[in-house]
């Protein structure tokens, strides 16, 4: 019989980013990106294990921001578009190094792989993945948790708490439509949790959510088993911890597995070493470079020099620390065992891009760790659902300490000297959308599509990427734009609403670009 579990939660988020008044988008990569790196690996890796019969279980957070990306017409066609064109590149890239033997044979995975992952996008899961989540979810094999309509960070937008308890609602009533069933737990964007976020979560029924790991180790009273074992809040709601060893064993950038010499290199790409004229067709169409995904090097060392990259040896590496991270959580759940009445649980949580996009044997390492899981007597993977109904009434009842999984454990990342002009908009533009919910409860014809499209001008503008790009520097140009166009398109359209006189042309296009959340109820900003 196993002496605990582990509970792997992958967070699958991207920002709204859809333009159709550009023909091609630099932005939009990041979608098309990370379902050919990250989200189709994982479904296929999945699918391989039910296949192969499996036992396993995991969580995911499919926030409503790439569900919605993952169900748009326009982003689906120009996905298969790009897809396509990666496969005429491959076979370019076959026949320009077939002089070069290591650099050939990666050619050729490359072309396979580009082609394995259009036929699954296309035959498999029918152009829209929440398909293959949600098929996989009804068989029992993994959890699909909600999260907040456009991942606003929660602590500093608690200024309203009608912008809070909105965007938790938006984020339950969209999981309830396109999964067709209610959610038990809330993944809390960036982990951002402060005091009075339980119970808003209560009113929508959650039963659980997942914080950082120092929201349980400073919660008063100190909860009896620490990170081992949920606590409940007064509210009822059942709060996980982060393992600490986890985290550092898979993110560090100097400790964590992603950094090995014999993995693949990210940085290096194609793209950025070949002539112009080749590589033209094959990045932004005005002669911008942007990764194609043809990356030939491994990560070899602190150093400029880069050696071939070499499949077989990743793997076996993937296979090696696969085998280490199972056997110290095997170490780390004997120790918690001998001072628990209960069986402890090990909460693992990662963003899911940083399995197959950034960490490229992701997704390898993550099977190999399901495969010997599925064999091991001392350790069993669960969901957070699942280890609750083992455990339903004997957990600590305490109150968690404010905290997020940003640098330094609470809220810099997303409010500093860099990012914070932005919130004084913010918080404005909620109480303009808190006083107009309530001065027009019954509101009908094109003024309810305007008050419709203020409430989705406010949740996009309170998507926590924006302040977290400005703060990195990281496309610094484009956060900023994209935070004040939905200020200053909500402001107009109150405006229009106020006076009665609503530019029905202009909110026709902007209900076309910005076209999230079809079945957003105004009033719940009220």
């Amino acid at each position: 019989m196993n002496k605990g579990y582990l509970t792997i939660i992958l967070h699958a988020h991207l920002p709204f980013v859809r333009h159709p008044e550009y023909e091609e988008s630099l932005e939009e990569n990041w979608l098309y990106e990370a379902i050919t790196d990250t989200y189709i690996p994982l479904l296929l890796m999945m699918d391989n294990l039910v296949k192969d019969r499996i036992d396993f279980r995991l969580c995911f957070n499919v926030s409503p921001t790439l569900a919605s990306m993952f169900a748009d017409p326009l982003l689906q066609s120009r996905y298969l578009e790009r897809i396509e064109r990666l496969i005429d590149l491959g076979k370019k890239e076959i026949k320009r190094t077939r002089s070069k033997p290591k650099f050939n044979a990666l050619a050729i995975m490359y072309y396979k792989h580009f082609q394995q992952v259009r036929k699954a996008f296309v035959e498999r899961y029918g152009g829209n993945l929440i398909n293959a989540f949600n098929r996989l979810q009804e068989i029992g094999k993994i959890e699909i948790i909600a999260s907040a309509a456009t991942h606003g960070y929660l602590p500093i937008l608690s200024v309203n708490e009608s912008a809070v308890r909105a965007q938790i609602k938006t984020g339950v009533e969209y999981y309830k439509k396109i999964f067709g069933r209610r959610p038990k737990g809330f993944w809390l964007p960036e982990c951002g949790y402060y005091s009075g976020a339980d119970a808003l979560l209560a009113e929508q029924g959650i039963r659980y959510t997942i914080l950082e790991t120092h929201a349980l180790t400073r919660a008063r009273p100190r909860p009896e088993h620490g990170i081992y074992a949920p606590l409940h809040t007064p509210s009822g709601v059942a709060v996980f911890g982060r393992d600490p060893d986890s985290s550092r064993q898979v993110w560090s950038a100097t400790e964590g597995y992603p950094g090995d010499y014999d993995y693949r290199e990210f940085y290096r790409d194609i793209a950025y070493d070949l002539d112009t004229d080749y590589i033209k067709p094959y990045i932004h169409r005005d002669g911008i470079r942007t990764d194609t995904g043809f990356k030939y090097f491994r990560i070899t060392g602190k150093c400029d020099h880069k050696e071939v990259y070499n499949p077989k040896a990743a793997r076996d590496k993937a296979g090696i620390h696969a085998a280490h991270f199972i056997s110290s959580k095997e170490s780390a759940i004997k120790r918690a065992a001998s001072f628990m009445k209960k069986k402890p649980v090990i909460v693992a949580p990662f963003d899911a891009e940083l399995f197959g996009h950034w960490w490229h044997e992701g997704p390898l390492w993550l099977d190999y760790l399901i495969r010997r899981i599925d064999s091991s007597k001392n350790i069993r993977l669960i969901t957070p659902s699942d280890y609750l109904k083992k455990h339903p009434a004997d957990n600590d009842v305490s109150i968690p300490h404010t905290s997020s999984w940003g640098n330094k454990g609470f809220s810099e990342t997303w409010i500093n000297g860099s990012n914070d002009w932005i919130y004084r908009h913010l918080h404005q533009a909620a109480f303009s959308m808190e006083m107009l919910a309530g001065k027009y409860p019954l509101a009908r014809g094109i003024k309810k599509r305007a008050l419709k499209q203020a409430a989705r001008e406010l949740l996009l503008a309170q998507s926590s990427d924006w302040a977290f790009m400005i703060n990195t520097g990281a496309m610094t140009e484009y956060a900023t734009l994209r935070t004040k166009t939905h200020i200053l398109r909500l402001i107009r359209l109150a405006r229009e609403i106020e006076s009665g006189s609503i530019d029905d042309k202009r909110l026709s296009a902007i209900e076309k670009q910005d076209n999230i959340f079809p079945d957003i109820d105004y009033r719940w900003f009220r």
